[in-house]
């Protein structure tokens, strides 16, 4: 029990930040036609922000089921690693359907938390990961159901939140790395090709984000390698 309540103190930070994010993902998915329900169903059994962001725009065109799954793959491929590091540090309990639910859970902010454990017990994990949950699936609620009653302008100016927050996870990164400010720069370059250039603007939005994130990652490695990014 003592090792639940340690988990649900450390939860408590990534829950309020939680709020936030899910609360923009509510306004925009009802924003693109969704119910309140159907956005909250979305937060309650996938619980990643980034996939759910993208996946909103393929999930409104019919036919992209392909470049929904390639895309998708390409985000949240990293929690598959996660839930392997993480998986390392549990205990002889942590068996069963407790390491389907770890995975589940897997995200950067508990992954961070939950690794710097020397041993992650089953209990430790489930009060980490009990707030945030709840966090995320209210925060989405909150905003489906305002975004069904506010008036369409605001609407509009509440959905900006999004790029802020982007913005706000990208550069305290950018600070701290050069390699970091070229791929964020990099990506940006090959996103205005898409959208600008004619030939590859008729290229749909999932296949894009997959293809803009893959070659900016890896020509960021190449040109950035861990050790010199170390030593800098």
């Amino acid at each position: 029990m003592d090792n639940y309540r340690r988990g649900l103190a450390a939860g408590i930070p990534i829950a309020l930040g939680y709020l936030s994010v899910s609360f923009t993902f509510g306004i925009m998915a009802v924003s693109y036609g969704l119910s309140w329900w159907q956005a909250l169903l979305i937060s309650m059994t996938t619980v990643t922000s980034a996939g759910q962001f993208a996946g909103l725009g393929t999930m409104m065109h019919p036919g992209q089921y392909f470049q929904m799954l390639i895309s998708q793959i390409t985000i949240n491929i990293r929690y598959s690693f996660m839930s392997i590091s993480v998986g390392q540090k549990a205990d002889s309990r942590f068996k069963g359907i407790s390491r389907w639910i770890l995975g589940f859970m897997m995200t950067d902010e508990i992954f961070a938390v939950a690794s710097q454990e020397d041993a992650v017990s089953r209990s430790f994990f489930a009060g980490l990961s009990t707030l945030p949950y709840i966090g995320w699936a209210f925060g989405t609620l909150f905003g489906a159901i305002l975004g069904s009653i506010l008036p369409d302008r605001l609407m509009s100016a509440l959905s900006l939140a999004i790029y802020g927050m982007f913005v706000a996870i990208v550069v305290p990164e950018m600070k701290k790395s050069r390699a970091v400010v070229f791929v964020v720069v990099l990506a940006l370059v090959l996103s205005c090709m898409f959208y600008y250039i004619p030939l590859l603007s008729k290229i749909s939005s999932g296949i894009t984000i997959t293809i803009v994130a893959v070659v900016a990652a890896i020509v960021g490695s190449l040109l950035f390698p861990v050790a010199d990014e170390a030593n800098e």
